[in-house]
């Protein structure tokens, strides 16, 4: 499906009335859901799968219908689907059959921030993070923002209906759904060789980004991080074109420049400088070097908006981190068990390389991998090989494409041949039961795990730890 137009000007979430989510489990569905659902609107969904999030829109009042069928859409007015979503889906088809309101997940949140001052955080690594980053920010700040995001908050949360003026989005450029918002803030984080199966090429996607910043409000605001060229490139062709950008990074010239960064298993601690003004040192309580160029964007939104430096560095000092994202679920037997979404490897290179530093002179760094989709496992699988070879020991699974077919040699088994790790430190099982068992026997105490890659392995480090425990 082609997704480029943006939604009706002047459409709010009141005028889709009741709403039916297909595939309503997933992060982002169910974030959606949530927004809508704690907006006061009738909502209701469907899902095969046995999400954690279901047990929570139960509790708003959401029904969650557990089969896809024609009977699903009785009392429904619009059905919001997904890119994933196929044209012979039978709600789809049922829903075109009965002339009910269709609209992708992005129009359905371009409706829902109609009104509201938006938000819009992009780039192909560190987005779901800096969202949250800015969402806690705001929320701290007392000014209640509504949120949806491509994670999940500490407590489960990956949307929320806020009364505040200001609506926090990711923004999904994976499809090119990102071009339907009209933001009054725009973040972009960096723009890294990903989705070129829609982009053609890395120049298609910084026109894709570039497009995408260009749908700015006329008196909106640009933030891009500098440290990025190709994210720099495309700042400088829209501060060309007479729009407003400030940049942040390390690089000289940054609008807001910050240095002395340093990490530890404590946190993350920087220094910040705007406009030649020194702003004093920043403080995030989770690990992972990364996050201060991430919250450095959190900062230039919080001075856009009139906070008080004080008042961001208070807000930011709270950031419990995102699900899924250096997530420590649990420790068992001694050993420590992450997970993380990491899939494309400059974002696992960024992890592991973290994680590994957690590990001690003793311990070692186990890597349970599931790639996603068979097109990002073959174009990159030397690239991911060689970030996993970062970990001590490695676990390679099957590739999770939902709608792709997985012709001969370009699934899990040729990724696991690739990885430059000695035959006796790394495995490839195909076999979901078989993973945990296999982790508890490799282990020991002192080991750090971490589950990463495709949404369906989050539900693994559950089941490793009960394994560590027998």
């Amino acid at each position: 499906m082609t997704l480029t137009s943006p939604i009706d000007e002047g459409v709010t979430a009141e005028d889709l009335g009741h709403v039916l989510f297909v595939g309503v489990g997933g992060v982002g569905m169910s974030g959606l859901a949530r927004l809508y659902a704690t907006r006061g609107l009738r909502v209701s969904g469907s899902e095969l799968h046995d999400w954690p999030s279901l047990v929570e829109l139960a509790k708003l009042g959401v029904t969650v219908h557990r089969e896809h069928l024609p009977a699903n859409l009785d009392g429904v007015d619009t059905l919001v689907r997904s890119t994933a979503t196929p044209e012979d889906h039978v709600e789809l088809v049922e829903a075109r059959r009965r002339g009910i309101r269709v609209y992708h997940r992005s129009e359905a949140l371009a409706a829902a921030m109609t009104g509201k001052n938006s938000i819009v955080v992009a780039g192909t690594h560190g987005k779901t993070t800096t969202t949250a980053m800015i969402t806690e920010l705001l929320t701290d700040r007392g000014l209640a923002p509504s949120f949806v995001n491509g994670g999940e908050s500490p407590d489960g949360r990956s949307g929320q209906h806020g009364h505040g003026d200001h609506f926090v989005i990711e923004a999904d450029e994976s499809d090119r759904s990102f071009l339907r918002y009209r933001p009054d803030v725009a973040v972009l984080t960096n723009i890294d060789a990903d989705h070129l199966n829609n982009y053609e090429s890395m120049d298609g996607l910084k026109d894709g980004f570039a497009e995408f910043l260009m749908g700015v409000t006329p008196d909106g605001l640009v933030i891009v991080c500098a440290d990025d060229p190709a994210a720099a490139e495309v700042g400088a062709r829209l501060a060309g074109e007479g729009r407003r950008v400030l940049t942040y990074g390390t690089v000289p010239g940054a609008d807001l420049r910050i240095s002395a960064p340093a990490s530890s298993n404590d946190g993350v601690t920087y220094r910040a400088e705007f406009e030649g003004r020194d702003l004093g040192e920043f403080r995030l309580p989770v690990p992972g070097a990364h996050l201060g160029l991430n919250s450095a964007a959190a900062v230039l939104v919080g001075l856009h908006l009139g906070l008080d430096p004080d008042d961001v560095r208070k807000g930011l000092s709270g950031f419990a981190g995102v699900r899924r994202r250096f997530e420590l679920t649990g420790t068992v037997a001694g050993v420590r068990v992450y997970d993380e979404y990491a899939y494309h490897p400059t974002a696992m290179n960024a992890a592991l390389t973290t994680l590994k530093g957690l590990t001690g002179e003793t311990g070692r760094l186990v890597v349970v991998f599931q790639p996603y989709r068979v097109y990002r496992t073959r174009d990159f699988r030397t690239e991911i090989a060689r970030a996993l070879s970062i970990a001590d020991l490695a676990v390679v699974m099957e590739v999770f494409g939902p709608g792709e077919e997985l012709p001969p040699g370009d699934g899990g088994e040729a990724l696991w041949l690739a990885v430059p790790l000695p035959a006796d430190h790394k495995w490839f099982v195909s076999d979901w039961a078989q993973v945990a068992p296999l982790v508890a026997d490799i282990t020991r105490p002192g080991d750090v795990v971490v589950t990463m890659g495709a949404p369906p392995i989050a539900l693994m480090p559950a089941e490793i730890r009960a394994a560590l425990a027998e």
